[in-house]
């Protein structure tokens, strides 16, 4: 790093007039002619030496030659015999010399003032701008007050150099010796020489800061290709404007490379337009995302982890910064450490699993189990053997002792175990209860677990009491005897059980045939009535025709009634028929696909008469997303007609509403019939499906049925695969659902 006063002489080329920038209101040329203008008049003035002075500082560009023509000019054209200029660099804490007239040796050379001796009276000058003349001193006082110059004891004027009305602080400071007073030529001079020093001075400023764009530029640039990360800089378009070396060799090539690498690398600038694409910012929301490219060099997966910044540039407008930090060995290390600790993960929980089970296993046998370690310690035992070989809290010296002898019995067994070379040893321990003292005879069952390379790692005990073993010996005897008591009384209650068993069976099998029967006799009644009964029906239909005359309207009447028994008579045996078929298991299925609106559509028309006497609205409430349905037909509709007819039957006031809706998730519909007549009980809705059921089942009830309507629709539902349900309350109303599968069974 060159010093302030180095940098100060350091030697540069001059530039040529046309290229010089322009950095204040006095630069170049014009700034000299108004420096002219702006001196004193002709009169004694010898103006020929001030041009020459104004065509030497035109020439030059460096201080050092400034300097040394001006104060070469104060001393050959003013007769100043002595002068020094002093200049403060950029920045810089001190006022350094560079250049010097009339002073000998190197004394006026090495010369500076330091801007922060605020004692100083020449910082004073610079600091205030002020003119200051300091005379010869006479004594010693006057010496102290004087600052130390080359000049020593010489007189001498100090003049602040600096552009007036540009800048409120000086930059340099003249000091002219050999004159009791300043000569007034002297603040022209003053002027001009100002001017042009801060013309150098904001030349070389400006020179020194390109020189360090310069050099940062490159360092910058080398750092950046230093780094193995690609870096890059792309505009608002996505085009690339910058970018390291490891950038280019993933984002661009050249015409002579290979078809296969110009199209990895087209294929990378593809992915990475759309990573840095606004869109894909504003739906990520971050500037940390995982971009996936293809190496061109070999055409692997390369995946990086993009770390974008938006930067706005005055001049360039706004540009995306992008790093691309390589995580593919990342990533795949991350996959093997996940899986690594996945299975970490699966053997914690499976010797956990395996330590609690053996904790059960431990824990729920009611035996003692001790297990102890080579040296004859013990690691671990469960509650019936901590019973044996602990001492409990608040133990009496008696309970101690019991405990204490417990355990040097056990602790003598094990020793005999660890000396000799069995693996499995058993043998009988003489403990005592820790309760009662009560000899306790156990059998101990002792084997060694060893290691992988045949090391003794621990001893398991299983404790046995035999006091139980004992007592069982002499309850043998008299079990066996009860036992062969019992054997022979079991031996007869089982004969008598055969025998009855053999009585059920034969009375199932005759309940079986009874049940067959009477289905058959049902099928049979109900085809032999229905046969004389739809001759009944077609003679009335044809007398109320007038087929065979015109009937009186009386006579009509009472043939409307015969007609609407019949019918009714007709519908009780068609429900027999209908429920002995089904248990009997001959209820064909005829599948077909049909739509729900078109089948409640016709159901309603069907009982319109019926509709139009009980005066009551129907309203059909059917969802439009509603699909043709798989399933038998005519069940379907003998189920929605048996559910209407009954809302109608009970409904007095109101209404019935007839929905359907679909059930995406379930795939099924599901159709309602809703009414607001007399309802139903809490504890009287599962009693209606039954067989010849009616909640009313006297004499006198207001309603008539046979009690099998419900009891059909329900088997009906369950042949097509469906359900029957019901919600209702007594005297709101009711609400009947039928439940069926969108694709019925085959």
């Amino acid at each position: 790093m060159p010093s302030p006063r180095a940098a100060l002489l350091a030697a540069g080329a001059p530039r040529p007039a046309a290229k010089r920038q322009r950095t204040g209101p006095y630069t170049g040329v014009p700034r000299v002619r108004v420096a002219v203008e702006q001196g004193p008049g002709d009169e004694g003035e010898p103006m020929a030496a001030r041009l020459r002075l104004l065509e030497g500082f035109v020439a030059r560009s460096e201080l050092s030659d400034c300097a040394h023509l001006a104060l070469q000019w104060l001393g050959e054209v003013l007769g100043i015999s002595q002068s020094i200029c002093l200049v403060r660099p950029t920045d810089a804490a001190s006022l350094f010399v560079i250049g010097t007239y009339g002073l000998v040796g190197s004394a006026g050379s090495r010369y500076s003032v330091s801007l922060e001796d605020w004692g100083n009276p020449l910082v004073t000058a610079f600091a205030n701008r002020k003119e200051f003349f300091f005379p010869a001193p006479h004594s010693a006082a006057d010496r102290k007050r004087r600052p130390g110059t080359p000049f020593e004891d010489a007189p001498f004027h100090v003049l602040p150099l600096g552009v007036s009305g540009f800048a409120e602080d000086a930059f340099g400071l003249l000091l002219v010796g050999g004159t009791a007073a300043p000569l007034p030529e002297l603040h022209w001079f003053t002027n001009v020489f100002s001017q042009k020093l801060d013309q150098i001075l904001r030349q070389q400023t400006l020179a020194e800061g390109d020189r360090k764009q310069g050099r940062e530029r490159a360092l910058l640039y080398n750092i950046i290709n230093a780094v193995t990360d690609p870096i890059l800089l792309t505009d608002a378009e996505g085009r690339l404007l910058i970018a390291n070396a490891r950038a280019l060799t993933l984002f661009t090539a050249s015409e002579e490379e290979s078809e296969g690498r110009r199209g990895a690398v087209r294929m990378n600038n593809m992915l990475l337009s759309s990573a840095l694409s606004s869109k894909a910012i504003e739906e990520t929301g971050a500037t940390r995302r995982e971009l996936l490219l293809v190496n061109p060099v070999d055409g692997s997966d390369l995946v990086f982890e993009l770390l974008s910044t938006v930067t706005e540039d005055a001049r360039q407008g706004s540009g995306v910064v992008s790093i691309l930090r390589n995580v593919t060995d990342l990533r795949r290390a991350s996959e093997e450490i996940e899986e690594n600790y996945r299975k970490m993960r699966i053997a914690e929980v499976q010797a956990r699993a395996e330590s609690d089970r053996l904790n059960l296993i431990i824990d729920s046998v009611a035996d003692p189990i001790v297990v102890t370690d080579a040296a004859g310690a013990t690691s671990l035992m469960n509650e019936p053997a901590e019973r044996l070989f602990t001492i409990p809290a608040q133990a009496s010296e008696i309970e101690q002792r019991w405990v204490q002898a417990n355990d040097a019995h056990f602790s003598s067994f094990i020793a005999g175990m660890l000396v000799s070379a069995d693996q499995r040893r058993v043998g009988e321990i003489g403990l005592s209860d820790p309760k009662t003292g009560e000899a306790m005879p156990v059998e101990a069952i002792a084997g060694k677990i060893l290691s992988e390379h045949g090391e003794l790692t621990a001893v398991v005990t299983i404790l046995h009491d035999r006091r139980e073993a004992i007592e069982k010996a002499l309850l043998y005897e008299q079990l066996k005897q009860a036992s062969d008591e019992l054997e022979r009384k079991i031996q007869a209650a089982t004969a008598d059980i055969a025998q009855q068993n053999e009585l059920l069976r034969r009375q199932a099998i005759e309940l079986e045939q009874a049940s067959a029967l009477k289905s058959q006799f049902l099928a049979n009644m109900s085809h032999e009535f229905r046969t004389p009964l739809n001759a009944m029906l077609g003679y009335t239909s044809m007398l109320l025709q007038g087929v065979a005359g015109e009937c009186e309207p009386p006579v009509k009447r009472q043939l409307g009634r015969i007609e609407s028994n019949g019918r009714h008579l007709l519908t009780i045996i068609n429900e027999i028929l209908d429920i002995s078929r089904i248990e009997a298991g001959r209820m064909p299925l005829q599948l077909s696909t049909f739509k729900i609106p078109d089948l409640v559509t016709e159901v309603k028309s069907e009982l319109e008469p019926i509709i139009m006497r009980s005066k009551l609205t129907v309203t059909l409430q059917l969802a439009k997303d509603l699909v043709p349905i798989s399933s038998d037909r005519q069940k379907v509709k003998q189920i929605i007609l048996n559910l209407l007819s009954n809302a109608l039957k009970f409904t007095h006031h109101g209404g019935v509403t007839i929905a359907a809706r679909r059930n995406v998730k379930e795939r099924t519909v599901t159709l309602s019939v809703t009414d607001t007549g007399i309802g139903i009980a809490a504890a009287d809705q599962d009693r209606i499906f039954e067989d010849f059921r009616q909640l009313d089942n006297s004499p006198t009830r207001a309603y008539g049925g046979t009690g099998l309507g419900l009891s059909i629709c329900r088997r009906l539902a369950q042949m097509l695969g469906g359900r029957v349900g019901v919600q209702s309350q007594a005297g709101k109303g009711s609400t009947f659902l039928l439940t069926l599968p969108t694709k019925g069974r085959k």
